[in-house]
């Protein structure tokens, strides 16, 4: 298991490491983005340029920036939207917000997911399966941005239950502050929802008609006993490690979602950055998804192994 880890760390930096080196290389193809005259700021970010290799080659360019990484953790000033302020403050600023949001939206679809899950698949092949799945696969087949219209005309809009805008502020757990963030939440627990029901659904289904499933019974066990006991422990061994998964995907959020409810978070600031073409945030926010979105992949692959003993995660036969 150990070793398997290791490799699995390994192959996660260097898939980063390309990514990484794709982006950035793409990036400086293209021209740096007409500073304000007369700004004050405007002469930090020229002598920022000039110290990170603008007019030399990518490679010494790319070489200055992993140096600056690792050295000091510096990934440059904002050149457009926060001219001339370090880029990981205004990120970490930013952060906050996107990971409450998400953060309630997990804890919401999670339970929601896993128990339609099961309701289905106990009630397999009759209308409530068919029902259920019906609309797993009509939610997971819209995009959530859609979800996000939807919310704001009925209950922003037509019901007036919720604002349409998420409240400004830093008070994240103030009752206002959360009861603004409800559509957002809402718009983004619907796909959770929907992914935990399918494969909640299709693991236990395959669970409960299994041979070992008929022996409990024939041990004696109700078909309550031996669903608790052994169906439901058996499928949580595919749906565990996707609840970790979701969790560490916290981080990451919604780029649209957060635009389109004016969520002051990193998917917001990733937009905004693209928008202005304000190049050292939009590169730290390609970072910190790509390492997210490895992590993310990187946890679930090992929990296999800790959840269940009998997996050896990468041996071989």
């Amino acid at each position: 298991m150990l070793k398997y880890t290791l490799q699995r760390i390994l192959y996660m930096l260097l898939v980063f490491f390309i990514i990484t080196f794709m982006c950035f290389v793409l990036i400086r193809m293209l021209p740096p983005v007409p500073l304000p005259p007369g700004d004050p700021h405007t002469i930090v970010v020229e002598v920022r340029r000039e110290a990170l290799g603008y007019n030399k080659p990518y490679l010494v360019q790319f070489g200055i920036f992993l140096r600056n990484l690792f050295t000091s953790f510096d990934w440059g000033v904002s050149e457009k939207l926060y001219l001339g302020q370090d880029v990981l403050t205004i990120f970490l600023q930013k952060l906050p917000a996107t990971m409450i949001v998400n953060a309630f939206a997990v804890v919401i679809s999670i339970p929601l997911g896993v128990a339609l899950g099961v309701f289905a698949a106990l009630k397999r092949n009759t209308w409530i399966d068919y029902t259920i799945s019906t609309l797993t696969m009509v939610v997971i087949s819209v995009p959530s941005f859609v979800y996000a219209f939807v919310i704001q005309y009925l209950l922003c809009y037509k019901l007036g239950w919720f604002p349409f805008l998420m409240k400004a502020g830093t008070d994240w757990f103030s009752p206002s502050m959360i009861w603004s963030m409800m559509p957002a939440v809402f718009s983004l627990s619907f796909a959770v929802i929907a992914s935990f029901t399918r494969t909640t659904r299709a693991e236990l289904t395959e669970v409960l008609t299994s041979e070992f499933m008929l022996l409990a019974r024939t041990k004696g066990l109700t078909k309550g006993q031996a669903t608790v006991r052994h169906a439901l422990r058996n499928c949580f061994v595919v749906v565990i490690p996707a609840i970790f998964g979701e969790f560490i995907g916290i981080l990451a959020g919604s780029l649209i979602i957060e635009k389109i409810f004016s969520i002051p978070g990193v998917g917001g600031l990733t937009i905004n950055a693209i928008n202005a073409q304000d190049y050292p945030i939009f590169m730290l926010s390609t970072c910190f998804y790509t390492a997210i979105g490895l992590a993310s992949a990187l946890v679930i692959d090992i929990s296999y192994g800790f959840i269940d003993p009998r997996i050896r995660m990468g041996s071989k036969k």
